[in-house]
């Protein structure tokens, strides 16, 4: 069974930081594109950050310059390095794999991490 297990969340102060990792199982890592998305209470799930088998990455422009995503294939292992918090960055962050384009039903995602930023 896929698994994705988040790890690295917390409480911080405003201006902190903090490094979010996503360890994938059982998926061959190496093909899918990898993402971290959020979700505040009261709001629609959001795309953070998202990177692709091939390294291309793009970001949310509420955290574009503080925020980088990137991948380590042969740890199976996707990171999130937030600088510069905010209480806004507030919410639980979501690990999502995805290859759907090449294999039908691969989308996952792990079952969340609380950030919290106190102001």
């Amino acid at each position: 069974q896929v698994q994705l297990v988040e790890s690295g969340g917390g409480l911080v102060q405003s201006g902190g930081s903090l490094r979010l990792s996503c360890v994938a199982s059982k998926i061959f890592f190496t093909i899918y594109n990898m993402g971290w998305y959020r979700q505040a209470p009261g709001k629609q799930r959001e795309l953070v950050a998202h990177i692709t088998r091939g390294g291309s990455t793009n970001y949310a422009r509420s955290v574009k310059g503080r925020f980088t995503i990137s991948r380590d294939n042969p740890k199976n292992t996707v990171y999130l390095q937030m600088n510069s918090l905010k209480p806004e960055d507030t919410a639980v962050y979501y690990c999502n794999a995805d290859t759907s384009e090449l294999v039908t039903n691969s989308n996952y995602w792990g079952q969340g991490i609380q950030v919290t930023v106190s102001s």
